[in-house]
């Protein structure tokens, strides 16, 4: 194993799921090559002039140290010039793990660090359409020593969702639930997480996008009773959102081929995606668009209850559609 002391890992993207995996894996590396290093977190917004110094210096009680520093994006100037003076000349006995939450941000300092010999860069960008999110769970399955094709690792994205903390604790609890080497059939899929499939975000999203409130409604509340996070139901109806947005706004003349790719879908939801189009409009889906971000804030805290915050944003998102266009 290489020695990570001496070195600068720097994790960039906006999969906070990944770069928080990433992180952690670093830090496990850093205490297995040093098990008694003085390992200091800090995160960059906070840091004054000088302060780097002081977290980059060599410990009075271990032989090796290291730093793991977040919010890179928000490291202010001094110090960043300081950092670029480090990576230049790092220490033999520091290790180094800077994290960057992606973005425009910061984008100046990134370019710099990634000049210099001593850096290690690991991207963590998350998936953005859901043939991206299922080769993402089949690379995850396959690392994990199993392999799954296509149409079952798409039966469980859309059981589970597109979110990807979801998605690796799924893919966990199949390693464990069969034998080592097996390949994850599709029917295996359905047996573990098929009575989630009843219950998945995208029913929730698809009714409410037909402008079948009431469907959409009793399937947000078996949801909740069935455990589902709320965070799944947000994602699932942002994407669905953002779906639309891309075929309202696609080149014209494009293919089926070209078109569901271009949407981030599979060639077979298209035509589903052109009937809910008919009854949105570009105010509609981008106010449906503000009512997702502000649900998806208060499933994550903001509100005390959040299986109201899900049943508002699907009352919400349906009144905004328009009565399709008779013929």
């Amino acid at each position: 194993m290489a020695t990570v002391f001496g070195k600068v890992l720097l994790i960039s993207g906006n999969a906070e799921f990944l770069a928080e995996r990433t992180r952690r894996r670093a830090v496990d590396t850093i205490r297995s090559q040093q098990a008694d290093c003085e390992i200091a977190e800090s995160s960059a917004a906070g840091l004054g002039p000088g302060e780097l110094a002081g977290l980059t210096s060599p410990s009075l009680f271990s032989s090796a140290s290291a730093l793991v520093l977040t919010d890179l994006q928000d490291l202010p100037e001094q110090p960043q010039a300081e950092l670029l003076a480090y990576v230049a000349d790092p220490s033999p006995d520091i290790a180094v793990v800077l994290v960057h939450g992606g973005g425009a941000k910061g984008r100046g300092l990134l370019d710099k660090l990634r000049k210099h010999p001593a850096v290690t860069e690991v991207k963590v960008e998350a998936p953005k359409y859901e043939r991206d999110v299922v080769r993402w769970l089949r690379e995850e399955l396959r690392a994990l020593g199993a392999v799954i094709d296509e149409q079952a690792a798409t039966v469980l994205v859309t059981s589970v969702g597109q979110d990807l903390r979801s998605l690796a604790g799924a893919a966990d609890q199949l390693i464990a639930s069969v034998p080592p080497g097996s390949e994850i059939s599709e029917e295996v899929v359905r047996r573990y997480f098929g009575g989630r499939a009843e219950v998945r975000g995208y029913e929730v999203a698809d009714a409410t996008l037909d402008g079948r409130i009431d469907i959409a409604i009793e399937r947000a509340r078996w949801a909740a009773t069935a455990k589902v996070a709320p965070v799944l139901i947000t994602s699932a109806m942002a994407a669905g959102l953002r779906q639309l947005v891309k075929l309202a706004t696609a080149p014209p003349g494009l293919r089926d081929a070209e078109l569901a790719a271009h949407v981030g879908a599979p060639p077979f939801k298209l035509r589903a995606l052109r009937g809910q189009l008919q009854t949105w409009d570009p105010d509609g889906l981008r106010q449906a668009l503000d009512h997702v971000a502000q649900a998806d804030l208060d499933v994550k805290g903001a509100s005390a209850d959040p299986a109201y915050a899900v049943e508002r944003m699907v009352l919400r998102i349906a009144a905004l559609r328009r009565r399709p266009a008779r013929g």
